[in-house]
This record gives C-alpha cells, structure tokens and sequence, in this order.
C-alpha cells in the first residue's frame, strides 16, 4: 500500500522515498506526496527522480506512475518527488470551494442530486440533475460562499476509517463530508470565487467556479 503523505501534509512539494515496484514504464513508491485522480480532482504534475510523470492511476490502495521508458528505475532505489506546486495549490482552493458550492446547493435546493463534478487547475465544475435554470440564485449562493471564505473558518481533514483509507473534511457547524482530496487548512485560502451557470441539456445544470484570481 502506498503511504499517502498528501493527505498528512498537503504543502509538502518535495518528498524523499523508495521505488517498491517497477513494471515496465509502471512504478509505485512506499510512500509519495504525488495526488491520483480521484472525486473529480485532477492528478498533481510533476517529477520522481527527474523523470516526469506521464500519469497516475489509483489501483486500490496503491497509486500508480508511468514514467518514460527509459526511466531505469529499480525496486527499492532512492527517488525525489518534486510536484508542481502552483498548480497544486490552485487545485487545493477550487475544490474546496466547489465543496462549499455543493453543500450550499444541498441545502437550498431541496432533492437536488449532484451528476459528476470536475476540479482542475483554471475552474472547477459541479453538474446538477435539476430541472430549472440556476441563474437566479447565483449571486446569493456567491454571496454566501464568498462569506463563508472570508470568515477564514479552520478546515478539520482526517480518516473516518484509515484502514479503508475513508476520509473526511469538516467544518465545525457547518458540514462534515466524506471526501479523500487534498484541502486547505482555512477558508480564507480560497479567495474570492465568482460562479456562472451553463445548462448542458435538459434537465442538467451546470454551476462552473473561478477563482477571481484566475477568470
């Protein structure tokens, strides 16, 4: 199984480890700071030994990396990890204001059910099986969620069930959500987000979140 040191510390940038098995172009590590896709967040880019990772895959409890061919890599051989942290961090902030998003709309919108959601590093988006336009709700559910940054509240992340690797984020008072993403610490690292709906077919909503930053 592969130690996840994301989820104990998820601003580390380098991280020191050991190759536990090779196969082919195929590598996975004892422990790594490197993010696999997973609930709509989009894998970390970056480097193991100076090789750069052509993708990352999650297979049970292992995560898996495809270097280039000629990577030379052995079990048991000493590696750097170095991750692209800018682009990290963007992802860190939209996807906990797409949880925000969520929770929200779970709680304004009653029977509304959530289809998919994608957090990369320019946007994310959360699609809605929801029959109406979300338009007019927007600027309050902004509103709200720019709030909600603003009171830099402290974010709790930790297992619900470490064996199955199950975790969960929380806000006290507000949510706690099972979730295995990378999060911040506080609200406040967000900043200051503006939504914009797009209707993808009928009866499907789609709410897209930028960072003012970045739109």
């Amino acid at each position: 199984m592969t130690k996840k040191m994301f989820w104990e510390n998820p601003y580390l940038t380098t991280h020191d480890t050991r190759v536990s098995r090779v196969n082919g172009t195929e590598v996975t590590l004892y422990s790594t700071i490197f993010y696999a896709f997973a609930g709509g967040q989009e894998s970390d880019q970056g480097t193991i030994s100076g090789y750069p990772v052509c993708s990352t895959r999650k297979d049970d409890m292992e995560i898996v990396y495809t270097l280039p061919e000629n990577h030379g890599l052995v079990p048991g051989q000493p590696v750097e990890i170095k991750i692209d942290w800018n682009r990290r961090y963007q992802l860190m902030r939209l996807h906990f204001a797409a949880e925000l998003v969520l929770e929200l709309c779970y709680k304004v919108l009653t029977g509304v059910n959530k289809l998919g959601a994608h957090i990369g590093p320019e946007k994310a988006r959360i699609d809605f099986a929801w029959p109406e336009n979300l338009s007019p709700m927007l600027p309050a559910l902004t509103a709200e969620v720019n709030n909600i940054i603003a009171a830099d509240l402290g974010i709790t992340s930790a297992f619900a069930d470490e064996p199955r690797e199950r975790r969960y984020w929380e806000i006290d008072g507000f949510a706690r959500v099972a979730c295995g993403g990378t999060h911040i610490k506080r609200t406040a690292e967000v900043g200051p987000i503006k939504l914009r709906r797009n209707n993808i077919g009928q009866g499907k909503e789609r709410i897209e979140i930028y960072l003012c930053s970045l739109s």
